[in-house]
């Protein structure tokens, strides 16, 4: 049973959202949100609203750290497809490293219990090879500015975890899927809504995602399983998946005809090149597989819901 006052960032977030209803509905905490602006849709009487609060590496976080026991940390600098920073490195640092960490040592000397790090798959790195495997054990390989800044805000996590008595733990999810979930995912799913053919009926790839029943299921097991403390955490559903059969399935749920046309990947990775959208490729036609071996065994945990179930939660909630 989860009891207490649990501080969360980033709670109008798409993740964040989903984390205050399970937490109102399945728990008997007390919530304190902080917000960088807005949270009129939270009048829950177990909820408080902390705002504004702008991120940074010199945010005073007394107010709000009173009297908690669990920080679960969401609020960052999203990654973004067309970045438009001169530095983009230097931005994504000011949020998701020196604001993570000025919060955590605060957080510590108020002799917060556990911290909670919602961090990125992309710490791994951004492509798996066949018959490879992301473990948490593998040696870090960020590629772009925001994994970077996440992995650095992980490295300082782990020191405080050492030089303090909180407790941290760091979960990094792949691409996050369910009902009003943006970006890449929501892209396929308005391709096809359009009927556009797509020359995606050919990749051969394999990748995991998770969805947002099971990214909760896996926070709310972290905030008091104590052998969670100062452990990282991959997470997915358990289930990889080729671009191609995804865009089949959500079709299928949909009962939309899936235009997909058989170009070879080949073809594909020249035309990518040519176009400068190599990232774009990768996304869409890289493999990235990611092993969950070690949560299950450290936590006793489980996907809570399959892909088919979560997709069918999202596409057709009837």
């Amino acid at each position: 049973m989860i009891n207490g006052q649990i501080i969360l960032t980033g709670a109008t977030g798409f993740v964040g959202q989903q984390l205050v209803k399970r937490l109102i509905n399945e728990t008997e905490c007390s919530l304190k949100l902080a917000l960088r602006s807005g949270g009129e849709q939270f009048t829950h009487p177990r909820i408080a609203i902390f705002s504004p609060i702008h991120i940074s590496g010199n945010t005073d976080w007394n107010p709000v750290l009173k009297g908690c026991e669990v920080i679960v940390h969401m609020a960052g600098r999203a990654h973004v497809l067309h970045e438009t920073a001169q530095d983009p490195l230097s931005e994504f640092r000011k949020v998701n490293t020196e604001g993570t960490l000025n919060l955590a040592w605060q957080a510590a000397q108020h002799g917060i219990k556990r911290f909670i790090f919602i961090s990125s798959i992309g710490v791994n790195g951004n492509e798996t090879t066949r018959n490879q495997l992301f473990s948490a054990n593998d040696l870090p390989n960020p590629s772009n500015p925001y994994a970077i800044s996440k992995y650095e805000a992980e490295q300082g996590l782990l020191r405080i975890a050492k030089e303090t008595q909180m407790e941290v733990v760091i979960i990094r999810p792949p691409l996050i899927y369910g009902v009003e979930a943006k970006g890449n995912f929501q892209r396929l799913i308005q391709w096809l809504q359009k009927g556009i053919p797509l020359p995606l009926g050919a990749i051969n790839n394999k990748r995991s995602f998770v969805s947002i029943n099971n990214l909760l299921s896996l926070i709310v097991r972290c905030m008091n399983h104590p052998s969670a403390a100062n452990q990282i955490f991959l997470v997915s559903d358990g289930e990889d998946i080729s671009t191609t059969d995804l865009l089949r399935k959500i079709s299928q749920i949909m009962k939309l005809p899936a235009r997909l046309l058989p170009i070879p990947q080949g073809l594909l990775t020249v035309a990518a090149y040519l176009l400068c959208r190599k990232a774009d490729l990768q996304r869409l036609c890289g493999s990235l597989q990611i092993d969950i071996s070690k949560t299950c065994a450290t936590l006793d945990w489980r996907p809570e819901v399959t892909m088919d179930e979560a997709l069918r939660l999202m596409l057709d909630p009837k």
